[in-house]
C-alpha cells in the first residue's frame, strides 16, 4: 500500500477520533508530510521504537502502540501459559500521551489474556526495571522518549531480567508485529487511566511496592557516617525538569538526611517542558534554573534528571566558586573512583569485583580501575549490554558487579535494576559530596586530583542530524562509506587500529586481525596513540554520534586535538557522500 492509500485509509477509519481526523486533514495536499507519516512504518529495534507524536504509520500514536503491543503479546503467548501468568509490567513518563499509550498497551495485553502490572502514576525507567525483576514478570514496557524534545515519545520493551530486550527476542517480536498489517484490527480492554486500570483487570502498583524499591537503594549506601555528620550541612539543589524523578529522588535523599532544595518551577509534570529548551540534563542550559537557585542559596551542587529519570546531570563549583556542568564521563569517573575508594576502605573490594562501561565512554575509567586492581569490562552503547554482563556474572557465579556507566549520563550501582538509574546515582553522588566534605576536600579538587594522577583526558560527543523519511538509512550508509575508505590517518593522527563492530573484527595498522566480542553493530572505532574516535549511528533518532576521548598535557592541548580531529571527520563524511 502506498502512502496516499494509507493516508486515505486512516482518514476514513471509524476508529479515528475527531481530533485525529482533523490532524490528518491539516496535512491534506502536503505531499512530503503525508509521505513522512505514511511512507514507512515506525521501526522497532532493540531499543523499541521512538518517533514524533502524531497520526500515521511512521508516528507515535495509539494505533502504532497497540500494534507493537499486539506483537509483544503474541511473543508472550508463544512462551506458554506460565508466561501469561507471570505478566508484563508497565510504566510511563510525563510526556504527551504517555499515560494514554501505557493504558492502551495494558488494554491490548489484557485482551490477550496476559496479566498486567501498571504503576499508579508515572515512574522512572529504573523502577520499571525493578518491577520486572521483583514481580517475576516475563517482560516490561516503558513509555518514554527519554531526553528527546517534547514532540517525541517512545516505547521500550524489557526482558524478564529487567534489561532492555535482547536482540534475539526483539527479532521474534518484530516478526509478530510485522504480521499485523491492519492497524485498526487490534483489540484492547478499555482503560480510562492507570489509577483505574484495576477495573479492567490490571494490578495497579502503588506506594507500598515503591517503598521496596527505596529499601533496595538504601542498602547501597557507602558512607552513612559521613552523611550523618555532613548531610545537614551540604546544600543540594535538585530539579526533575518536569519529569518522573521528583518523588523518588527527593524521597531517597530526604530519608538519608541530606538537605534538598528543589526548583519549584520544574517539579510539576509538564509535557511541554516549558521552562527548558530540551529536557536533557547533559546540557548546562537545562540546569540553569537549578544553578540560579544554587547561587542564591549558596549551594554546593546541582542535580538534574531527565523525564524518565534514568540520566543524572551534575553541576558543581570550581576553584573560582563558579558552577560548571560536569560531563557524563566526569560524573562516571567520580562515582567509580568514590565507590572503589569506599569499598577498599571498608575491606569490601574483593578480587573478583568488576566495573562496566560502554566502549565510547572515557578511557580514564580504565586507569582508575587499574589503580584499584579492578577489572573493567567494555560493551557497546546500550545499557542492556551492561545488564547482560551482570546477568552472566550472576548465572556463572563469577565476578561481583560494582558499577556501570555510559558517557550519556547513565549510571547503575546494585543489581536491583538492569538499566540506568538516576535515583541511585543521585543518592551516591550526594553521599560522595558528604564524604569528601567530611575530609575537607571539594569534589572539584578530587576531579583535578584524578587528572593529575592519571593524566588529563578530554571527552566530547558531537551529533550530526539527518532529516527526511529515510534519515536513519542515510545515516547508516554514511558510516558504511567511511568504513569503505579504509582510513589510515585522521588528520595528522595515525590510526593504530580499527574496530569494525559490523564485521566484529579489529584490524591493526599492520593488517593483523583479531575477533571482537560484539558484531553486527554499525559502529566504527578508531584507536589513536592518545585516545580514540568512534562513529555510531543512534539507534533511537536520526543522529550520527561521533565520540572523542583524547589524552594530553592539559585541556587546551586536548581541545586543539579534538578540533583538528572533528574537522577531519567532517571532511571525510563530506567526501563519502
Amino acid at each position: 500500500m502506498d502512502h496516499k492509500m494509507a493516508y486515505n485509509e486512516w482518514l476514513s477509519s471509524p476508529k479515528m477520533t475527531a481530533a485525529g481526523v482533523e490532524e490528518l486533514k491539516s496535512v491534506s495536499g502536503d505531499e512530503s508530510a503525508i509521505e513522512y507519516r505514511f511512507g514507512a512504518e515506525l521501526k522497532f529495534g532493540t531499543a523499541g521504537m521512538r518517533g514524533l507524536i502524531g497520526m500515521g504509520t511512521n508516528m507515535m500514536n495509539e494505533f502504532t502502540v497497540m500494534r507493537a503491543t499486539k506483537g509483544l503479546a503474541e511473543y508472550v503467548r508463544s512462551l506458554g501459559k506460565y508466561a501469561l501468568d507471570r505478566g508484563v509490567a508497565i510504566s510511563y513518563d510525563t510526556r504527551r500521551m504517555s499515560e494514554r499509550f501505557a493504558c492502551a498497551a495494558a488494554g491490548v495485553l489484557i485482551k490477550n489474556g496476559i496479566k498486567v502490572y501498571i504503576y499508579e502514576h508515572g515512574r522512572p525507567v529504573p523502577m520499571l526495571s525493578y518491577a520486572v525483576r521483583k514481580l517475576n514478570a516475563i517482560a516490561g514496557i516503558m513509555i518514554t522518549a527519554s531526553h528527546n524534545p517534547k514532540e517525541y515519545n517512545g516505547y521500550k520493551v524489557y526482558g524478564e531480567d529487567g534489561a532492555q530486550m535482547s536482540p534475539e527476542a526483539t527479532e521474534v517480536v518484530v516478526g509478530y508485529i510485522s504480521s499485523v498489517t491492519d492497524y485498526f484490527s487490534v483489540e484492547a480492554a478499555e482503560i480510562e487511566s492507570s489509577q483505574k486500570a484495576d477495573k479492567a483487570g490490571a494490578i495497579v502498583i502503588g506506594k507500598k511496592f515503591e517503598q521496596e524499591y527505596y529499601k533496595e537503594l538504601y542498602k547501597l549506601s557507602l558512607s552513612p557516617a559521613a552523611v550523618k555528620s555532613e548531610g545537614k550541612n551540604v546544600k543540594l539543589v535538585y530539579t526533575p525538569v518536569h519529569g518522573t524523578g521528583y518523588v523518588p529522588v527527593t524521597t531517597v535523599l530526604n530519608k538519608l538526611g541530606i538537605k534538598v532544595s528543589v526548583v519549584e518551577e520544574q517539579t510539576a509534570p509538564d509535557p511541554e517542558f516549558s521552562t527548558v529548551e530540551l529536557p536533557n540534563p547533559e546540557f548546562k542550559e537545562t540546569l540553569s534554573m537549578g544553578i540560579a537557585l544554587a547561587n542564591k542559596i549558596k549551594a554546593d551542587v546541582v542535580f538534574g534528571t531527565d523525564p524518565d529519570c534514568d540520566r543524572l546531570g551534575v553541576a558543581l563549583r570550581n576553584d573560582d566558586g563558579e558552577f560548571v556542568a560536569l560531563s557524563g564521563n566526569q560524573v562516571g569517573v567520580l562515582l567509580l573512583n568514590y565507590i572503589l575508594t569506599r569499598l577498599k576502605e571498608d575491606g569490601k573490594l574483593s578480587d573478583d569485583c568488576f566495573a562496566v562501561k560502554s566502549f565510547v565512554s572515557t578511557n580514564l575509567a580504565k586507569s582508575v580501575c587499574d589503580s584499584f586492581g579492578v577489572e573493567l569490562k567494555e560493551v557497546p552503547v546500550g545499557f542492556k549490554y551492561i545488564g547482560e554482563k551482570i546477568k552472566i556474572s550472576e548465572e556463572t557465579g563469577k565476578g561481583t558487579f560494582v558499577f556501570g556507566f555510559e558517557e550519556s549520563c547513565g549510571y547503575l550501582r546494585g543489581t536491583h535494576a538492569r538499566d540506568k538509574d538516576a535515583v541511585v546515582a543521585s543518592m551516591l553522588f550526594a553521599e560522595l559530596v558528604c564524604y569528601y566534605k567530611s575530609i575537607n576536600v571539594t569534589v572539584f579538587e578530587v576531579l583535578n586530583g584524578i587528572y593529575k594522577k592519571f593524566g588529563y583526558c578530554m571527552d566530547k560527543t558531537e551529533s550530526i542530524a539527518y532529516k527526511g523519511l529515510f534519515a536513519m538509512d542515510d545515516m547508516k550508509k554514511a558510516v558504511q562509506n567511511v568504513s569503505a575508505a579504509n582510513l589510515t590517518r585522521i588528520g595528522d593522527h595515525v590510526v593504530l587500529a580499527v574496530r569494525n563492530y559490523e564485521t566484529g573484527v579489529r584490524r591493526d595498522k599492520n593488517g593483523n586481525e583479531t575477533p571482537l566480542e560484539f558484531n553486527k553493530l554499525n559502529c566504527l572505532y578508531y584507536e589513536l596513540e592518545n585516545g580514540f574516535v568512534c562513529l555510531r549511528p543512534s539507534g533511537t533518532e536520526p543522529k550520527l554520534k561521533i565520540y572523542y576521548s583524547i589524552g594530553g598535557r592539559d585541556g587546551f592541548m586536548c581541545a586543539d586535538i579534538i578540533k583538528e580531529l572533528s574537522n577531519s571527520i567532517a571532511s571525510i563524511l563530506g567526501a563519502s557522500k
